[in-house]
């Protein structure tokens, strides 16, 4: 399920505790890619509130947000980057992304694999995936008050198996955002203090997960197949219900 994308940019640009999260995550982006001079750097979801520091310097930057939450023109007061877009269709040429990044789309997705294999077909060699979804483990995947609350979230180990089904190699990954999910003004004024503690506790749990992966060269390509149930076979076998097949967005 996704959200609206104006309670989204409600939340990261017209409320304290969005700004604050806005802040801890983007320059957790940054200390993956400090630099991307010259190179094509896209975002998929809702990623423009850590779009921005990569604007100045990267050839080119686009926000691709998914037909089904709505588009917002972005930046405000400049040439517009952002498009509407299929989840499973981008206007994207295929190989000639340098940087992309995942954020409030994979875990609102409903069928993860064609996604992926659309964000596998758009990066260019060399070029590097990062994902950010909400944990599992975490208290802010646990609380309707903010956007992570919504759709499904992962563990680790969770998100690192799916990537590798779907023909990406995991490089590293990270924990960040380590405060309450609360709106109280005094709480998120502790916010830089958890952010620089929590991960040096082997016992807490970040809101959220980063993983960075490269696509491998030697995945084979093609359309993911469904698990259909087994079942038994009888003499009335094929009688019964009629079976339904999900549609997915056609392919190019």
């Amino acid at each position: 399920m996704h959200l609206d994308v104006q309670d989204l940019k409600n939340f990261y640009y017209r409320q304290s505790l969005g700004r604050a999260v806005q802040r801890v995550v983007r320059n957790e982006v940054v200390r993956h890619w400090p630099d991307t001079t010259g190179q094509t750097v896209v975002g998929f979801g809702f990623a423009v509130p850590i779009l921005r520091p990569f604007l100045a310097k990267s050839r080119r930057v686009i926000a691709l947000m998914p037909g089904p939450q709505g588009v917002m023109h972005w930046p405000a007061g400049a040439p517009n980057v952002s498009v509407i877009t299929d989840e499973f269709s981008w206007p994207l040429e295929t190989g000639h992304v340098d940087r992309l990044v995942l954020f409030h789309g994979l875990e609102n997705c409903e069928h993860p694999a064609y996604m992926l294999e659309e964000a596998r077909r758009v990066l260019g060699p060399g070029g590097r995936v990062l994902f950010i979804v909400p944990n599992r483990a975490g208290i802010w995947s646990r609380t309707d008050a903010t956007p992570f609350g919504f759709g499904r979230p992962y563990s680790l180990g969770q998100l690192e198996t799916q990537l590798r089904v779907n023909g990406f190699s995991p490089e590293r990954h990270s924990t960040t955002l380590f405060a309450l999910p609360s709106h109280n003004r005094s709480w998120q004024k502790t916010a830089p203090f958890f952010e620089t503690l929590g991960p040096r506790l082997p016992f807490a749990a970040g809101g959220l997960i980063m993983v960075e992966a490269s696509k491998r060269a030697n995945h084979k390509t093609g359309t993911p197949v469904m698990n259909a149930a087994s079942k038994r076979l009888g003499v009335l076998s094929g009688l019964g219900a009629k079976q339904v097949k999900p549609v997915i967005s056609p392919r190019r």
